[in-house]
């Protein structure tokens, strides 16, 4: 027979495949997850949660239309940000034409948490320390064929490609493990069952220090922790959201629960 939530019975039957794969998704997280534990207590401390957004209206925020994602309109435009259902949702506004979404705070050391359930298109992503022309720190949300969650990139900082240990396939079901120093710690077959495809996903992110540390999160898995070897950066700049110019980038974006704590 097989045991009850509640009564913990042995069972008989054999695991699904299903449950099996969860399994493993678990062995592989819970290692890191104690070793991060392990060195818990030199992580910076942390004040309250702050909203970001109401739910209702933009009033928080600000197009930001000076990066290089808003050429294709001679930088007049940042893409199409509105509010439906309680999301915050971007898109292109005109052929090839992206943008970033401001704060109109600007912040310093800081973790952002938000939600998303963006189309599998778009190339997204979190700045932090953002400036007026688009450079600054990112959380990487390319939700498309090739792209990652929860890599780092210096974007307009760095003349290289950034840090990521996963890469998205044909379908959003689908990843390769990259070679990296920090393995992505969820395996490729326990994915679709870790990243709700066509739900809400919880990604976090953090920027502390001058040179900076970027860590960023999964549903509460950290994916990748990067420090700047020095600084050349402003310490303070805006959060942004952004819908990445150029072809090849459709469908939309959607964000909800955005919140940032101090730390």
């Amino acid at each position: 027979m097989k045991s009850s939530a509640a009564g913990g019975l042995p069972r008989s039957t054999p695991l699904t495949r299903r449950e099996l794969l969860v399994l493993g998704a678990l062995a592989t997280v819970a290692p890191a997850a104690l070793s991060r534990a392990a060195t818990a207590g030199t992580a910076p401390a942390a004040g309250p949660w702050t909203s970001l957004f109401d739910g209702k209206s933009l009033a928080s925020w600000r197009p930001a239309p000076k990066s290089p994602h808003s050429r294709a309109s001679g930088n007049a435009t940042a893409g199409r940000w509105v509010v439906e259902d309680g999301a915050i949702v971007g898109s292109q506004d005109l052929p090839n034409n992206g943008g970033l979404l401001f704060t109109l705070a600007q912040y310093g050391d800081i973790e952002i948490s938000l939600e998303t359930n963006n189309d599998f298109g778009p190339d997204s992503g979190i700045f932090l320390r953002c400036t007026e022309d688009g450079r600054g720190y990112q959380c990487l949300i390319d939700y498309h064929k090739a792209g990652t969650i929860g890599g780092i990139l210096g974007e307009q900082i760095w003349k290289r490609r950034g840090e990521r240990n996963f890469t998205f396939g044909d379908t959003p079901e689908v990843i390769t493990l990259n070679p990296h120093v920090q393995p992505c710690p969820v395996l490729a077959d326990a994915w679709p069952f870790f990243w709700r495809v066509g739900q809400w996903n919880e990604v976090r992110a953090r920027i502390v220090g001058d040179p900076p540390t970027i860590t960023t999160w999964i549903n509460g898995v950290q994916i990748l922790t990067f420090t700047e070897p020095v600084s050349q950066h402003p310490s303070r700049g805006h959060i942004g959201l952004q819908v990445h110019g150029g072809a090849g980038y459709p469908g939309f974006v959607r964000y909800r629960n955005l919140r940032v704590r101090s730390v």
